[in-house]
């Protein structure tokens, strides 16, 4: 990665301002398909839109087609189908999780409970699906049916790695593939679709979109050792205490030894964890480089996501993609 330019938050303020116009019209679009006569729904909804969000799925659509000069209004229903994929997600994940803050804020199952927030993200789901029928392409339809199963058989394959110690870096690299990148991949590789770009450029947009979410996905799992909760936006160490074997965790464990090995076999796969553990798991895994080698595989990522774009002419928003994929590794929350 090209260390040069500091990049902040500041990128993906220009993104949205870029697409200031596009973005309001997808906002409306989402309040006005999650409104129903059942009012339990609306109220739910409306929790999660004040729980905020950087948008950066459905921006991503949005992105795309403009980069491939698309002068239709077909991205914004599919930005906002894409957002409600991602929210249905974040429901039933937060009732598998049983996590209590999604973004600074209480989760709509703490809030709500679990069954509501099942309920709720079944019905995002199928106004997710509608959005798509109503589009009317099949390719499209195939495109994000195809990132919704994948989605769902990526959580499934991150449960049964939960607590097992014997997951390998090619299964959790697997698991993020599915349950983040495919969104991202789907949600880019649909901008280009509906502007009708010849098959091998749809293709390089489906890449950058997978590289950035891998990379995306990566540093979220270092900020779960390494970021303030503050600023996080949910508990610091949820990761340990749910035994999840991510990328800062397998580095660790790759190195340990006699009573380190010892330590994870307690405390993730027995799950036989005391308050004093979570510092612990920190410094094995400061000890041995854990959230620099997976920020360092980020970065990885993020390069081959920018290769990828330099199938399109230069212009303002291939720059500033560029510009928001170089952020992805910077971020703190």
């Amino acid at each position: 990665m090209d260390g040069s330019t500091p990049v902040t938050n500041d990128a993906l303020g220009r993104l949205t301002a870029l697409l200031a116009r596009d973005l309001q019209a997808t906002n409306e679009t989402i309040l006005a398909r999650m409104d129903s006569p059942v009012a339990l729904i609306p109220q739910l909804a409306a929790h999660l839109v004040a729980a905020g969000g950087k948008r950066l799925r459905p921006l991503l659509t949005l992105a795309t087609a403009r980069l491939c000069g698309y002068g239709g209004d077909r991205q914004i229903r599919l930005a906002a189908c894409v957002e409600f994929i991602h929210t249905a997600t974040l429901l039933h994940d937060d009732v598998v999780d049983e996590s209590l803050l999604r973004r600074g804020f209480a989760s709509a199952n703490a809030v709500f409970g679990n069954k509501a927030s099942v309920l709720v993200g079944d019905f995002l789901f199928a106004r997710a699906f509608q959005l798509m029928v109503e589009d009317g392409s099949l390719e499209v339809l195939r495109i994000l049916c195809a990132a919704a199963a994948t989605i769902a058989e990526g959580e499934v394959l991150q449960l049964t790695t939960q607590n097992d110690l014997s997951t390998t870096e090619e299964k959790y690299f697997e698991v993020i593939r599915g349950k983040t990148a495919a969104l991202f991949a789907a949600a880019c590789e649909v901008g280009g679709v509906i502007a009708g770009e010849p098959p091998e450029r749809c293709a390089a947009l489906y890449q950058f979109g997978m590289d950035l979410g891998m990379a995306f996905q990566l540093v979220d799992d270092a900020l779960d050792y390494s970021a303030v909760q503050a600023e996080l936006g949910k508990t610091v160490g949820d990761d340990f205490r749910e035994g999840k074997l991510t990328y800062p965790v397998l580095v660790a464990i790759a190195a340990a030894e006699g009573e380190e090995q010892e330590f994870w076999t307690r405390t993730i796969e027995r799950g036989e964890q005391a308050e004093a553990d979570l510092p612990a798991a920190l410094e094995l895994i400061r000890k041995h480089g854990g959230t620099a080698r997976t920020i360092a595989r980020a970065e990885a990522f993020i390069d081959s996501a920018c290769a990828a774009l330099q199938a399109f002419p230069e212009s303002e928003m291939r720059a500033t993609l560029i510009e928001v994929a170089r952020y992805t590794t910077a971020r703190r929350f």
